[in-house]
C-alpha cells in the first residue's frame, strides 16, 4: 500500500529560505520534525478507533488525511505572497500528515497479519513495508527530477510537483481500501463481544512490558531511516561537496534492495524467530556506524553506495522485516491496533523527527561525525536490549477470542 511522499526537503524552500548554513538546515529539519510530534496522538486516537470500529475504516481514514495534507502542501502560497503564514501553513499541514501517519502503517500491517497463515505471517506482514520502500523510490525519483530544474523554477513551482502528484497515489489507495473486507479476527472479536471500551487502559494495564519494549525497539531502525533520508544527504552534499544526485542514486538503489530484503528477513523470522532477526539487525547496525561514516568520507561513489546499501538495505531491513509481525503478535486482538500504533509511534518524535536535528547539531558542535555515529550506536543498542527483553512471539495465535498475551509461546 502506497503512502504520499514525505516532505524531506521542500520545507527548506519555504520556511527556512532566509537562513544560511547550519541554522537553515536545523530550521528545515525542524519543520520536518513537526509531523513526528503529532504522531503519538494519531496513534492513540486512531488506535482506539481501530480497536473499536474496525481496521478497514481507520485504514481508509488515515490515508485520506495523509493524502489531502500532502496535496495541499503543494499549493501552499509562497513566502513572498503571504509572508510568515506560509511556513505556518506548511507546519500545520505537516501536523495533519503526521496525525494520519500515526496509525497508517499499523493498520496496513494488522490487516495483513490478521489475514495471513501463522507459518508465513512474518513474510506477509513485512510486505506492507515494500509499499513504503516503493514510496521512497518514487519520492526520491521525483526529487531528483525536479532538482535538475533551474533554481528559480525549482524555488517557485518545481518543488510543488511531487506533492501534487501524490494526490493520484492517494486516490488509488483510497479506492483500493474501500474495497477491502474487515479482517476475520476483528469480526470474530465483534461477534463474541470481545471488544474493549477503552483499549489504551487495557493496553497499559495488561501489556505494559510489551509496550515499553516496543518503544525501545523502535529507536534504532527509525533513527537510521531518517539519518539516511535526511542528514546523510545533507552531509554528503554540503560537507563533502559531492553531487546530490550521487547520494540520491545510492539511496534509490538501497530502496530497491530493501524491497527484496525486508520480506526476506520477515520470512527468516518465520523460521528462526522474531527476536534473533530484529536484535541481530540492531547489533549489526551499531557495529557498522563508524565504518559507515568512514566509507562516506572516502568520497568514493562506489564505497558510499556500498555503505548506504549495507546499512539501509541489509542491516536496517533486518529490523524492519521482523518488526511488523513482532509488534502485531505482542498484543491480543482487543487492543492490538492501539498497542501497535502507540508502541510504534510514541518514540517517532525522538528517533525519527529529532535524529536529523540531533545529528546536525552534534556535527556542528564538534565538527566531526563521530558523535553522530555514537548517537546512532546508542539508539541501536537500546533497540537490541529492548527486543531481547521481550518474549518470543513466533508461534502466537492472533484470532483466539479471549486469548491470553499473544507473546507467551517461546521458541
Amino acid at each position: 500500500m502506497s503512502t504520499p511522499p514525505r516532505p524531506r526537503w521542500c520545507s527548506a524552500r519555504s520556511s527556512s529560505r532566509n537562513l544560511d548554513g547550519v541554522a537553515g538546515t536545523i530550521a528545515a529539519f525542524g519543520t520536518f520534525a513537526a509531523g513526528f510530534l503529532i504522531r503519538p496522538l494519531g496513534g492513540i486516537v486512531f488506535g482506539h478507533l481501530g480497536d473499536r470500529i474496525g481496521r478497514k475504516t481507520v485504514l481508509s481514514l488515515t490515508l485520506i488525511l495523509m493524502g489531502v495534507a500532502s496535496t495541499l502542501i503543494g499549493v501552499v502560497p509562497s513566502y513572498a505572497a503571504i509572508g510568515a503564514a506560509a511556513p505556518i501553513l506548511l507546519t500545520l499541514l505537516r501536523l495533519v500528515q503526521g496525525f494520519g501517519a500515526g496509525a497508517e502503517y499499523a493498520g496496513a500491517v494488522i490487516t495483513t497479519a490478521e489475514n495471513s497463515p501463522t507459518k508465513r505471517r512474518g513474510f506477509y506482514t513485512a510486505l506492507p513495508y515494500t509499499g513504503v520502500s516503493i514510496g521512497l523510490l518514487i519520492s526520491t525519483a521525483a526529487m531528483s527530477a525536479v532538482s535538475n530544474l533551474p533554481d528559480e523554477a525549482l524555488m517557485s513551482w518545481g518543488w510543488r510537483i511531487p506533492f501534487l502528484a501524490s494526490a493520484v497515489i492517494a486516490i488509488v489507495g483510497i479506492f483500493l481500501r474501500f474495497r477491502l473486507l474487515e479482517t476475520p479476527v476483528f469480526e470474530e472479536a465483534k461477534k463474541h463481544g470481545a471488544l474493549t471500551k477503552v483499549p489504551f487502559v487495557e493496553l497499559w494495564k495488561h501489556s505494559r512490558r510489551e509496550l515499553l519494549c516496543c518503544w525501545g525497539a523502535r529507536l534504532g531502525d527509525n533513527s537510521l531511516a531518517y539519518s539516511f533520508e535526511s542528514f546523510v544527504v545533507v552531509y554528503v552534499t554540503t560537507t563533502l561537496g559531492l553531487p546530490k544526485q550521487m547520494i540520491l542514486n545510492g539511496v534509490f538503489v538501497a530502496g530497491i534492495v530493501a524491497i527484496v530484503t525486508v520480506p526476506l528477513f520477515g520470512a527468516v523470522s518465520d523460521r528462526v524467530g522474531r527476536r534473533i532477526v530484529y536484535a541481530g539487525g540492531a547489533i549489526a547496525s551499531a557495529a557498522f556506524a563508524f565504518p559507515f561514516f568512514f566509507l562516506m568520507d572516502t568520497e568514493s561513489t562506489v564505497l558510499i553506495w556500498l555503505a548506504v546499501i549495507v546499512a539501509a538495505g541489509v542491516f536496517k531491513s533486518a529490523m524492519t522485516g521482523a518488526q511488523a509481525v513482532f509488534f502485531v503478535e505482542l498484543f491480543p486482538a482487543r487492543y492490538r491496533y492501539s498497542g501497535f500504533a502507540i508502541g510504534r509511534e510514541v518514540t517517532s518524535p525522538i528517533a525519527g523527527g529529532l535524529t536529523p536535528l540531533a545529528a546536525t547539531a552534534l556535527f556542528a558542535a564538534v565538527g566531526a561525525v563521530w558523535p553522530v555515529a555514537l548517537y546512532l550506536m546508542a539508539l541501536c543498542a537500546i533497540t537490541a536490549a529492548s527486543v531481547l527483553l521481550a518474549p518470543e512471539t513466533r508461534k502466537a495465535e492472533l484470532g483466539v477470542v479471549g486469548e491470553q498475551q499473544a507473546s507467551v509461546p517461546q521458541s
